[in-house]
């Protein structure tokens, strides 16, 4: 059989990063009564035999033989070292399969991911064709458990997409969880670690504390200024009468007009601080 899958190692990076590259269509001849091509791939797979170290996974490939991508998704599950799994341009059908085996999945902003339902060639006679229809229905239950597996989403919404030939995105794969970032993009800000970032609860305690000394405050200038009043009244004896400063009909009511605006604010947080 013709390798659909080659190994790179770049030893100028410390650790040794190992680059396995799935391109083209997996296995052309099927894997189903093939006892060779396993093995070679899981021997290439854990290398010399020391510990095995993390490994990257690109993926370029229309898809393939299900038998296939059932056992590679197994060894890349099974596999001791972290999985990276970069979708580089295409993963569909089996593919898609064999990406959810990531302990991440990375894709590019280019990428796309494809899954459909599983199809086979059969022929004979009815009893013949209803042995064929019950085997593609539980190869698409067991590619649903491995999308489930990655996702979270229901078997019905997976069953739905599978029957749709539903085609992702880049964006769209992460919206889904069939991905978890995509390549080359920026961190984004919430992620950046600067210190900044506060959830609303946070937020709604730090102004409650702030508001006895905000009270205090507008306490202290509407004393000032009865007094800086009272002190021009007295002067008016011997000075001319100066044009009075404009306040409220109620004095002695003026600190709590002052406040009232602190005490609606004051309520206000304590709603959003209790709101549910």
């Amino acid at each position: 059989m013709d390798k659909f899958w080659r190994w790179v190692v770049n030893e100028a990076e410390e650790p040794v990063v190992r680059i396995l590259y799935l391109e083209g269509y997996i296995a052309e001849s099927s894997w189903f009564d093939d006892d060779v091509t396993p093995k070679q791939f899981k021997t290439e797979l854990y290398g010399s035999g020391q510990e095995a170290g993390d490994i990257i996974v690109k993926i370029h490939s229309p898809g393939g033989d299900c038998f296939a991508a059932a056992q590679i998704y197994n060894m890349l599950m099974e596999y001791p070292g972290k999985v990276s799994i970069h979708v580089d341009g295409l993963a569909a059908s089996a593919a898609s399969v064999i990406a959810m085996a990531g302990d991440e999945v990375c894709v590019s902003p280019l990428s796309v991911i494809m899954v459909h339902n599983p199809a086979m060639f059969i022929a004979g006679e009815a009893a013949d064709l209803q042995v064929g229809i019950n085997l593609l229905s539980e190869v698409k239950e067991s590619i649903i458990n491995a999308y489930q597996n990655k996702t979270g989403l229901t078997r019905t919404k997976i069953s739905h997409m599978m029957d749709a030939e539903t085609w992702m995105s880049a964006h769209k794969a992460i919206e889904l969880k069939f991905a978890d970032r995509i390549l080359y993009e920026a961190a984004p800000m919430e992620m950046v670690d600067q210190g900044f970032i506060f959830d609303q609860l946070t937020v709604t305690n730090t102004l409650l504390k702030k508001l006895p000394k905000l009270k205090a405050k507008m306490s202290g200038l509407a004393e000032n200024k009865k007094i800086k009043e009272d002190g021009q009244q007295l002067d008016g004896v011997c000075q001319q009468p100066q044009k009075p400063i404009e306040t409220s009909e109620h004095p002695d009511t003026e600190t709590n007009v002052l406040q009232i605006p602190i005490v609606q604010l004051e309520k206000r947080l304590n709603l959003i601080k209790n709101w549910r």
